[in-house]
């Protein structure tokens, strides 16, 4: 083959939720063979996503990737290196934890291989698991269930310094605006992008910290350009990922919000929308 005939190396960066799986937690074969056939090619594929470590489904892990960009942005691993980490300092958690215990706002600390949920978590986001996963089949949800209430059950406060972000309970319309109203100059609070978290649940980390931040770090770490650089996701933990990527790809069952940020849309979770883009770009 002629040097002028190698197809460029690429890197790509994948959501986890809504992107590689529903929020059944069911995985497309599709999507199994579109991650082991761009590496075989040798691309990158790494996974990005607003869950700590400890979160990421066993299924999903198992595809196989050459690393993995966890906690929205908090923490950056190449393989077994850890490449970055970003985590809140104790004055920043405090006021956190304060705020929302003040204002009977439940949560979740994410750390990088353990999460730390609040005392009554689990019990308030009960009702809206039902909700979510009783559109499965039985078998299906009452495994979401018990792995969510195991993941939940109340395990003491986190430690100092180990925390990247938080994500908040919310079902009272006015929970997200009080959060964000609240905190926002301090905080990156964007809008909940996990269904349990409630219709005005989010997310908060530090400004700066996000999933576009942490691509640009890895990506000057091994020494290529954000040109080659592709990021498909759904969510608005996804933006700045989008805006970074050369080709930032939203799925068909994104927001309209986040397909606005995106320079093109595949199809959705449901419809092989991971393999459906990697043909378009060649990595298959």
């Amino acid at each position: 083959m002629h040097p002028d005939d190698i197809p460029p190396r690429r890197i790509a960066f994948l959501d986890v939720d809504g992107t590689l799986i529903d929020h059944h937690q069911r995985l497309a074969p599709s999507a199994i063979e579109a991650v082991r056939g761009a590496r075989a090619r040798g691309h990158l594929v790494y996974l990005c996503t607003g869950r700590s470590r400890t979160e990421i489904p066993e299924p999903v892990t198992a595809i196989g990737f050459d690393g993995v960009i966890s906690a929205g942005g908090g923490f950056v691993d190449r393989g077994d290196e850890r490449v970055a980490e970003h985590t809140m300092p104790s004055a920043a958690l405090h006021e956190l934890v304060a705020f929302f215990e003040d204002n009977d706002i439940e949560y979740i600390l994410q750390a990088y291989d353990e999460i730390y949920p609040s005392r009554r978590m689990f019990e308030s986001i009960a009702p809206v698991i039902d909700q979510v996963v009783g559109r499965a089949p039985e078998d299906a949800a009452s495994t979401d269930l018990l792995r969510l209430e195991k993941a939940m059950a109340y395990r003491g406060p986190a430690p100092e310094d180990a925390v990247a972000k938080a994500t908040f309970f919310g079902t009272d319309p006015r929970a997200f605006e009080k959060v964000r109203d609240a905190l926002g100059d301090r905080f990156h609070v964007i809008t909940g992008t996990i269904p349990y978290l409630g219709g005005s649940g989010g997310e908060i980390s530090l400004h700066g910290v996000n999933k576009g931040a942490a691509i640009t770090e890895l990506v000057e770490h091994l020494g290529l350009t954000l040109a080659d650089a592709i990021g498909i996701g759904d969510s608005y933990n996804d933006l700045e990922m989008l805006q970074v990527c050369g080709v930032g790809i939203a799925m068909g069952n994104a927001d309209d919000a986040v397909k606005a940020h995106a320079d093109e849309v595949t199809t959705s979770v449901h419809d092989d929308g991971v393999h459906a883009a990697f043909v378009k770009h060649g990595l298959i």
